[in-house]
């Protein structure tokens, strides 16, 4: 049976529990939850809230399937990157916690004091810094190809390559690249370069780049899903798929569609 599970986002109108239930409801096993789900910031102590939130998602018969870290790797100061790689240590336990070894993990954020060039050399050194204790624990960390730093595949292997841990690949989201602006043909050879990295996946689809970008149910766009399907099986992926949803309106009506689409096409 295909592990099929939901992230928690565009959902707005449920509290975490409401969404917890939900999921389970709705027909998925697997929930993505983001930090601040456990660790807001006026959470005094995230790890005992991670224990109430893996009893809440046990009692509801859901797995958790990643952890959204909600980092920025992208530094080359000091005092900056010491403070990201100790928080991400923390998430990492929090993780575990929750009952799983996947960090969805951001590249970070585009700024001045990170030139283009030195993007690869500042995510390398935050990731290469993490890789003593995700490496100890079994973490993965998927850096998600996500926003305007990690939207392009051929540096998501230059930077996979570059820290050289089995434990640091990618979570592929299918719809992001051409977000970014990349055509169907590019997508498709990086879903093939990127494949044999994945530890978990954001199955979107859409049509568009930027402000002509619109969302869509699985199946519904103009994202080869089937031929990224193929590639991840044919790298021995045996991971959560995962649904996003960003079209109209953010209700379950979407998510729903995005359901029934896995369910008939995402193998176990």
């Amino acid at each position: 049976m295909a592990k099929i599970g939901v992230i928690h986002y565009n959902l707005p109108r449920f509290t975490l529990d409401g969404f917890v239930k939900y999921a389970k409801l709705a027909g998925f096993d697997y929930v993505e939850l983001q930090s601040r789900d456990v660790w807001a910031p006026e959470t005094a102590n995230p790890e005992e809230e991670a224990k109430k939130v893996r009893k809440m998602c046990d009692d509801a018969g859901i797995k958790v399937s990643a952890l959204a870290a909600q980092n920025d790797f992208v530094l080359l100061d000091e005092t900056a990157i010491k403070a990201q790689v100790e928080r991400m240590k923390r998430v990492c336990q929090l993780a575990l916690i929750l009952g799983t070894n996947v960090i969805r993990t951001e590249g970070g954020a585009a700024k001045d004091a990170v030139p283009k060039e030195k993007w690869v050399d500042a995510m390398a050194g935050c990731l290469s810094r993490c890789a003593p204790f995700i490496e100890k624990d079994d973490v993965k960390l998927a850096v998600d190809n996500h926003g305007y730093v990690t939207n392009d595949g051929d540096l998501q292997l230059k930077l996979f390559k570059k820290v050289g841990s089995k434990n640091v690949g990618s979570n592929l989201d299918t719809m992001n690249y051409r977000w970014y602006g990349n055509d169907l043909d590019t997508i498709d050879r990086y879903y093939k370069s990127i494949a044999p990295y994945v530890f978990h996946t954001h199955l979107k689809d859409g049509t568009g780049s930027r402000e002509n970008y619109k969302g869509a149910a699985l199946g519904d766009g103009e994202i080869h899903l089937q031929y990224a399907i193929e590639c991840l099986l044919g790298a021995g992926y045996q991971g959560v798929w995962c649904a996003e949803y960003e079209g109209p309106p953010p209700t379950g009506e979407g998510y729903a569609k995005c359901l029934a689409w896995m369910k008939a096409n995402c193998p176990a």
